[in-house]
């Protein structure tokens, strides 16, 4: 092993990555892809955020999903996240001020295409997103304007 690969190895971003890596290693056949469906992304984003040599971060609105999707245990949770905020100083924190979040499972028929479905399922996300990004801009909107009524 180099001295580079030995240096990404230790990297907090390449041991969080390694974590994910090592559970959906761990877990059924298809989980990758059931990962990939869950957060609106094509496979190879999933490998791109499982491999340590890769330097894409796994985005912080799709930790929950990770966790749910894989079934992560409560010891590798700590682990991961250990490893996520050592990468990412801050980021869980400035999350966890933020509007809590609530998870809303929707059933959508099978249109018997898997190109149609991933459409589908990303459209649903997309209005999801849209929301948020509503109720962000009205927040911002509301601190902008003092004489604005809550």
């Amino acid at each position: 092993m180099s001295e580079q690969d030995a240096s990404e190895t230790a990297s907090p971003l390449a041991e969080y990555k390694a974590i994910l890596r090592a559970v959906i290693d761990s877990r059924p056949s298809g989980t990758r892809q059931r990962l990939a469906e869950a957060i609106g992304k094509n496979r190879s984003f999933i490998s791109q955020i499982i491999n340590p040599a890769y330097p894409t971060p796994i985005p912080l609105q799709h930790l929950e999903t990770i966790f749910h999707i894989c079934h992560f245990s409560p010891h590798e949770q700590q682990g991961f996240l250990a490893a996520y905020r050592a990468a990412h100083p801050g980021r869980l924190e400035e999350a966890e001020t933020q509007r809590p979040m609530r998870r809303l499972v929707v059933e959508l028929p099978d249109f018997g295409d898997a190109a149609l479905n991933a459409h589908a399922d990303r459209i649903i996300t997309g209005v999801a997103r849209g929301i948020t990004a509503l109720i962000s801009a009205n927040e911002n909107k509301d601190e902008s304007d003092p004489g604005a009524k809550p």
